[in-house]
């Protein structure tokens, strides 16, 4: 089982480096059907995969997190007042995550994981809509929706908070230095409410604890933190506008597979 989750490591921070899409959109449909595979029960392998997916975002955010401050990419004022809705709605949709099946749980991560896959086609236009989404309240009411909504599937936000922060005219640097910085309160709020709300799974092996499987976790930092990096470097090299068509494709068929598997 470690070569499987050092294998999904590697993907996650691929696509996380050179994609820029999060390596949670590889991390949980991977570790769902290698937990499948290998037997585990089925009752809460969602949950399992989800937020094993944000305990890894913890140590990789940091990573980020770190590469960005240096280049004075994070806006810490702002990311500190959007920070308490993403707290408040990562704990939130941890709760109401673990309310869910896990066959619905497959179901809304398969619908995010389509409408991910679509925007990756779609051209956004460079537009400012109002440098007021950067004050409260708003800045609370959109942090929750994209708090509930990551740890809902297991993703850091980034695909929500950089496209929010460009409409608030922040250039794309501090959008996404900004953004990175994010998915560390909304990986820990997250992951706490995991811990504090979900039930015992049926599995009993000893790298289990809660909803967190400690195996798949450090099966995937120990790759992921590797080729994150790298996979950013890449960018500048490889044709990325055909590699995420490509990556696109892969998704759609992942989500329609989830959804009705």
């Amino acid at each position: 089982m470690w070569l499987s989750y050092a294998i999904i490591g590697v993907f996650a921070g691929v696509s996380a480096g050179l994609l820029g899409l999060g390596g949670g959109l590889v991390s949980v449909p991977a570790l769902l059907y290698v937990f499948k595979f290998y037997g585990m029960p089925d009752a809460h392998l969602m949950h399992i995969a989800v937020s094993t997916s944000l305990m890894a975002i913890i140590v990789t955010s940091m990573s980020s997190l770190m590469a960005h401050h240096k280049r004075g990419n994070v806006d810490w004022p702002l990311m500190r007042q959007l920070s308490i809705g993403l707290i408040v709605g990562a704990f939130l949709g941890s709760y109401f995550a673990t309310l869910f099946s896990s066959e619905l749980l497959q179901r809304i991560f398969a619908i995010y994981a389509l409408v991910m896959s679509i925007r990756i086609w779609v051209s956004i236009p460079e537009l400012t809509l109002s440098t007021q989404l950067t004050k409260q309240p708003i800045l609370f009411i959109a942090g929750s929706g994209f708090g509930a909504i990551s740890a809902l599937v297991g993703m850091g936000g980034g695909t929500m908070t950089v496209p929010y922060l460009l409409l608030a005219g922040k250039q794309i640097q501090k959008a996404i230095g900004t953004s990175a910085a994010c998915a560390l309160p909304i990986a820990i709020s997250g992951v706490a409410g995991f811990i504090l709300f979900g039930d015992k799974p049926e599995s009993e092996s000893h790298w289990q604890m809660g909803y967190i499987n400690w195996q798949a976790f450090i099966g995937l930092i120990s790759t992921s933190i590797i080729f994150a990096p790298l996979g950013a470097k890449w960018a500048k090299q490889l044709p990325v506008a055909l590699l995420e068509k490509l990556f696109s494709l892969v998704l759609m068929a992942v989500a329609i597979s989830l959804f009705f598997g």
